[in-house]
């Protein structure tokens, strides 16, 4: 055990109970009131100069080292997300949700518990620090997303931000285990909401009908088409319908139809050019069916791309924190973040923290929950970068 590890060691038991104090109050997107009054009170006891209600609940606590270029030098950000999921829990953990229908299903319990976990030990470490470090803490990553409006609040600025370093509990990966890639890491996302409109009669007489059931049959089908014959097939991309809803009897031919539906790809021209894609075939099937339609496009998430340099970086930390056989490089996902917003404007790493484990439930699911050793392998990880980029 590093003497890093050792001294984050001594931090556990207040670590742990951030977390569980954390996981007794979730509160979904934009409504972190509690959670966010919680992170407060905890920055301002490390003596940080904090801002708060950024993008709503968002708030930052900066913290300036003791090394004398301090004030002139690089500026780290560390990033936790703070909202919850509409879950109703089903752990039976001592600490569960107090919170009725709602619940920390995908670890930002923990994430939080991290960085407020880095703040503590490395306030105790300024001496060692040359620069400055921005622990952040976003609202509403389910969605709609908080990161962008933190960005477009400034919150990479003042001090500008240089470096950013995010985590993730994931259960893909086997727990001990730190997953760090370089590159594309998960997938830019949108949403679409498409109405297709024809003119409903009897299920007897379509002829008399313009059936938009069988146009939106049409539509999701050659949608498939965009990824299967108009796109590189070493380069992956997801057109999915989750929802479709139309009609209410066997044989009544309904006037509208709506469907619901996501895009997903590692690829920014892609990603841009989903939506024109998209309306160029919906519109040439409506057509030819005499059909009208609406397409509400709903660009989310960019991708969430890593720095080569940083992730380098952060693997010889990681290396230094669990050891060489510790360290993978995951599998990249589908599955988007919007730490993307934070990583196109600095240098930054994203990290997957291990906790997968026999009979260990999915993320957004009601019976999530992890081995809590992991948030100290992650404030480890924290406390090591931090220190490795503003010695």
């Amino acid at each position: 055990m590093t003497e890093l590890n050792c001294i984050v060691k001594k931090y556990a038991s207040t670590i742990f109970d951030y977390r569980h104090a954390l996981h007794r109050i979730p509160e979904t997107a934009f409504k972190e009131e509690k959670t966010s009054a919680f992170v407060e009170s905890r920055l301002r006891e490390l003596g940080l100069d904090v801002k708060t209600n950024i993008a709503q609940y968002g708030i930052t606590g900066l913290m300036t080292g003791a090394g004398p270029e301090s004030d002139t030098g690089k500026t780290l950000m560390i990033r936790a997300d703070m909202d919850g999921l509409p879950i109703q829990e089903e752990t039976g953990l001592p600490y569960a949700s107090t919170h009725d229908g709602v619940m920390h299903a995908c670890g930002h319990d923990g994430h939080m518990a991290m960085v407020l976990g880095a703040a503590l030990v490395l306030d105790s470490m300024r001496d060692k620090l040359n620069g400055r470090i921005k622990f952040l803490f976003q609202p509403a990553e389910e969605g709609p997303g908080g990161a962008k409006p933190m960005v477009e609040a400034g919150v990479m600025e003042d001090p500008h931000v240089d470096y950013a370093l995010g985590a993730h509990l994931w259960p893909a990966l086997d727990q001990g285990k730190v997953g760090v890639k370089q590159g594309p890491l998960m997938a830019a996302m949108d949403f679409f909401d498409l109405t297709i409109t024809g003119k409903g009669g009897h299920g007897a007489m379509p002829h008399l009908c313009i059936d938009p059931v069988d146009t939106a049959a049409q539509v999701i089908n050659a949608l498939q088409r965009i990824v299967s014959r108009q796109m590189s097939p070493i380069s992956p991309a997801v057109v999915s319908v989750g929802c479709i809803q139309g009609g209410a009897s066997h044989n009544i031919i309904p006037d509208c139809v709506t469907l619901k539906g996501t895009t997903r790809t590692f690829d920014r021209d892609v990603w841009v050019s989903f939506q024109e894609r998209m309306d160029k075939i919906i519109s040439g099937i409506c057509k030819s069916m005499g059909a009208e339609y609406t397409l509400d496009y709903q660009p989310r998430y960019p991708p969430t791309i890593n720095d080569k340099d940083m992730a380098d970086l952060v693997e010889t930390c990681a290396v230094r924190t669990v050891g060489r056989e510790n360290v993978v490089a995951p599998e990249s996902t589908m599955g988007s973040e919007d730490m993307a917003f934070f990583l196109e404007k600095a240098k930054g790493c994203y990290i997957f923290l291990g906790t997968g484990r026999p009979g260990c439930r999915p993320l957004h699911n009601a019976g999530f929950d992890f081995d809590e050793q992991v948030l100290l392998t992650g404030v480890a990880l924290f406390c090591e970068a931090a220190l490795t980029l503003l010695k």
